[in-house]
């Protein structure tokens, strides 16, 4: 297809046409479109008959891509315009011209024109996964059967903004460490490799067996500068190897399995990937989405082999008349509380709103587990830097400690 999200950019044609006006005169021109379709639907929009059209060039690339933001704006926006009564492709075009993003607004230009070529609203939507996820694009379709298109687009907005919270709490837990921690080894290795030298050669004058911290400081700088080379194509060569093995399903499937086994950070995981897994699936079967159907959309989005393989085993399990909680348990991922909540949902009939009350839960739970695992790998790094900066500087100041006291003396 000529328009497909490459890089971030998207790719807009131009089409020379000849087409008859209302009153039958031919004329000839240019028009912009996503593909050929759009291009036809934009020329019917202005009551012109079509008799030719041929792509001519890309007339370039729209920098930028779609963020979530984008789309919860959207969301908000949309269910605010279709409660108001105002038609689709109408809101679609106040949307358009208020969009910041040149990205989003070509992605709305052409929901607009899809929908007027007849496409349902979802079904133009799933031609745009870079913006609309396939959790999404279920819930505008059950939106649609419903006759209830905006509550739904409320519902995905309240949805969008809480797993963006989520993720967001995730990863101000993680960026601290991470940039101190990165820090501390490009100190450490700019010690060793420049700093180290310069003192080794004041040491060679001294005449005197060096203390033994100094001598393994020393070593270590000799070492790591004699094999500098190939130290970095090793460590290339495994993050490249890792890299190509986590790609594959069985090493993704053992990496998620090991995460989750962490001492401290797999709590965390866990945690985040329960309070995901009960947000979307509520969401869904409260908005109308059937529930085999939804429980396929949540283990594609679950993020976690292990958790996407528990999911699609509760979903066989129904197929089969068996319940939900009984393959999440079998898992051993999910707490006991959370089974049980789940299991008195199926018997109540009251799943969605059971799976909500785990979901915010979980997002306090969450809230808790960040803050104690920012409060104790600050310590944890601030003792990592003064044990081994400072251990190096100790280890080269030692021989001046000595040769001082022989002074001295």
């Amino acid at each position: 297809m000529p328009f497909a999200p490459v890089s971030g950019f998207f790719v807009i044609m131009q089409f020379a046409y000849k087409a008859k006006n209302a009153s039958g005169k031919l004329l000839d021109g240019m028009v912009e479109a996503a593909d050929q379709q759009a291009a036809m639907a934009r020329l019917r929009e202005q009551r012109m008959t079509v008799v030719e059209l041929v792509e001519k060039a890309k007339k370039g690339k729209i920098k930028g891509k779609v963020t979530n933001a984008d789309v919860v704006i959207f969301s908000r926006q949309l269910s605010t315009l279709v409660s108001a009564g105002v038609p689709i492709v109408q809101g679609l075009n106040i949307l358009e011209a208020q969009a910041e993003s040149p990205a989003f607004r070509h992605v709305v230009s052409c929901l607009r024109t899809d929908i007027e070529s007849g496409l349902s609203i979802a079904d133009a939507m799933h031609k745009h996964p870079n913006a609309f996820t396939e959790l999404y694009v279920s819930m505008i379709r059950a939106g649609e059967v419903g006759g209830i298109l905006d509550t739904i687009l409320e519902r995905l907005s309240a949805y969008l903004e809480s797993a963006e919270a989520l993720k967001a709490k995730v990863k101000s837990a993680m960026m601290y460490p991470a940039v101190v921690g990165g820090a501390a080894i490009l100190i450490t290795v700019f010690l060793i490799i420049f700093i180290i030298p310069v003192f080794k050669d004041i040491f060679g004058g001294f005449g005197a067996e060096l203390p033994f911290p100094t001598r393994v400081v020393v070593g270590l700088s000799d070492f790591l500068r004699g094999n500098i080379v190939f130290i970095l194509i090793t460590l290339g060569a495994g993050f490249y190897g890792g890299k190509k093995y986590i790609a594959t399903e069985k090493g993704a499937e053992k990496l998620d399995e090991i995460s989750l086994k962490l001492p401290v950070l797999g709590i965390l995981l866990k945690k985040v990937a329960i309070a995901k897994f009960t947000r979307t699936l509520g969401t869904l079967i409260k908005s109308g989405v059937p529930i085999l159907q939804g429980l396929e959309t949540v283990a594609k989005t679950a993020g976690n082999k292990i958790i996407e393989r528990a999911i699609y085993k509760s979903r066989d399990s129904i197929k089969e008349g068996g319940r939900i909680a009984d393959p999440l348990k079998k898992a051993n991922v999910f707490p006991p509380m959370v089974i049980q909540m789940i299991s008195v949902g199926e018997e109540t009939g009251g799943l969605d709103t059971m799976l909500n009350k785990i979901a915010d839960f979980y997002d306090q739970e969450v809230d808790t587990a960040v803050k104690g695992l920012t409060s104790m790998i600050e310590p944890l790094i601030m003792i990592f830097m003064g044990v081994v900066i400072g251990g190096i500087v100790i280890a080269m100041f030692m021989p001046m400690l000595s040769m001082s006291d022989i002074a001295g003396g």
